[in-house]
Parts: structure tokens; sequence; C-alpha cells
């Protein structure tokens, strides 16, 4: 006996079919993923590239401003002209070799021993004269250049003598010696000389801003240089003394017996301005003798052979 099937039962079942050929007809969807982030890093790659190069061109027009100095100096563009003057005489080239070519063309219509030959001495000569022109050519350039490498060596050395700071002492020296003549003021012998010194007395300075010349009480002094007597004195460690001027120069005469001079006086070179004696911080007699620049201590024996 057949089960008989209820309403509700049908239509479920019926829903279950039309499920089934349902599936059965849908097409499946691939799902396929985009990988972005390789795009992003391809992208971040070409903005690093492009910083860089940026960045490399703005490190080389800075370097170009710092050292323009040298780039655009007078030196670099007088050097550059020089060579843009290198130029080889074109019109002259060509003067002697037509002068040749119309002396290798007479000789061959001079000449009788045939063709071939007249051809052969119309290419020597030819050849000749190109060659000439040539080393001629290049003799005078060798010539140039040797003599702007002669120059440029000149320069440097002129330059590096220049530039070479010579001490105040050797400036004062060399000012001196240019604008002023010395004679010896005194005949004697030197007992203490210039610069630093071992006394053996504890009034006598350690530093001796001039030299000391021994010589007897009432020995001549003799002007060693002409000028003016700025100053006359008997005052102080010097005793007698005297100052005279000339330009931008003094010299001192001190510890003398007897000055023949007052201040004021025109004095000659050679002239008889005192006496040797030993008034003052002196140990004995002697002439203390000293030069001066802008008052600027010299040894004098630097100045004159003593």
């Amino acid at each position: 006996m057949e089960r008989t099937i209820s309403v509700e039962e049908k239509i479920r079942r019926a829903e279950q079919i039309y499920a089934r050929r349902q599936e059965g007809t849908q097409r499946k969807t691939a799902t396929v993923t985009v990988n972005n982030e390789k795009k992003k890093d391809i992208k971040l790659l070409k903005k690093m590239i492009i910083q860089i190069a940026l960045s490399l061109l703005i490190y080389m027009v800075i370097y170009m401003i710092q050292n323009n100095n040298y780039i655009f100096s007078q030196e670099f563009l007088n050097k550059a002209n020089e060579i843009l003057s290198y130029d080889m005489n074109f019109v002259q080239i060509y003067e002697n070799l037509k002068q040749n070519i119309e002396q290798g063309i007479t000789q061959l219509k001079n000449n009788n021993t045939g063709i071939i030959e007249e051809e052969n001495d119309s290419e020597n000569a030819i050849g000749g004269a190109i060659e000439n022109n040539i080393e001629g050519t290049n003799t005078i350039q060798n010539n140039e250049e040797t003599n702007i490498q002669e120059n440029a060596q000149d320069n440097a050395q002129v330059t590096e003598e220049n530039t070479k700071q010579l001490s105040q002492e050797e400036q004062d020296i060399a000012n001196i010696k240019a604008t002023t003549t010395f004679i010896r003021p005194v005949q004697g012998t030197i007992s203490s000389r210039f610069g630093q010194r071992e006394p053996t007395t504890s009034t006598v300075p350690k530093n001796h801003t001039g030299i000391d010349i021994a010589a007897s009480i009432g020995t001549k002094i003799i002007a060693s240089t002409g000028g003016e007597v700025v100053l006359a004195s008997e005052e102080g460690d010097y005793g007698k003394h005297l100052k005279i001027q000339i330009g931008e120069v003094s010299v001192i005469y001190a510890h003398c017996n007897k000055l023949y001079v007052k201040q004021g006086d025109k004095i000659n070179q050679g002239q008889e301005i005192a006496e040797v004696g030993s008034t003052g911080n002196s140990t004995g007699p002697h002439l203390h003798f000293e030069i001066r620049i802008s008052e600027r201590k010299i040894d004098p024996e630097k100045i004159l052979e003593l």
C-alpha cells in the first residue's frame, strides 16, 4: 500500500530538487588577488632614484659655485687665451705649398726623363713641401709650448718668492739698509753684543738693546749717520747720551764723557759729536751704540760691519 505524502513534504522535496539543479547550472567564479604591494614598491623605488639624482645635481652645482674662483680665475682665462692663440699659419703654408708645387711643375717641364719620372718628382716635391710645412709648424708649436712652460715656471717661482713672509726684524733691516748708510762710530773692541747676556753685575740688564764698544775715556765719537739731534741728556741709566733721528731711524750714543752737540743741531755723517766715557749705569769706559726703527731695536752688527 503506497504511503501518502503530504503537501508540505512535496513542497520541501520540490525545493530541494530545484536547489540541486540551480547549483549544477551556476558557474564558479575564480577570485584573483592582485598584488598591489609590488606596484607600491616600484613607485617608491622610482621616487628614491629621482631624489638621489636631484641630490647629486644640487651637490654638483654647489661644488661648481664654490670652486668658480679657479674655473673663472684670471690665470685660467689667460692660459685659455694662450692655448687658443696657437694657430697654424694656413696662409703661409698655402703659399709655401703653392710655390713648391710651381717649382716642381717647372722642373717636370724641363725634365725629359719620362712621364713616370716626372710624376714621381712631382709627388716627391709636393710631399717634401707638405712635410717641411708640417715640420716647421710642429717646431713652432713646440717652441711656443716650451716658452709657455718656462714662463709658467718663472711666474710660479716669482709668486712663491713674493708669498714668503719676512720676519719683522728682516723687514726692518732691509728698510734701514735701503734708506740709510752707516759708518763705524768709534774705534774699539766689542765688549758686549746685542740680545740676551749673562752680566756679572746685578745692575746691568740681561737684555742688551745695543752693542758696547770698549775704548779709552776721551776717544772721539763720530756720527755713524747724519740727522737731527732730537735728544741730548745727562739723566738716566744711559748717562750722558745723544739720540740722532733720520726719518724713522734713530741712533743712540750712550755713557759719553762729554757731548759736543745739543738738541736741535743738524748732524753730518762723520762729524765729531761726543767722547767715550763711563757715565750712567756703566761698569767701564765704552760707547753704548744702539739703532732703532720706529722704536724697534735692531742689532747694529746686522746693519754695519764692526
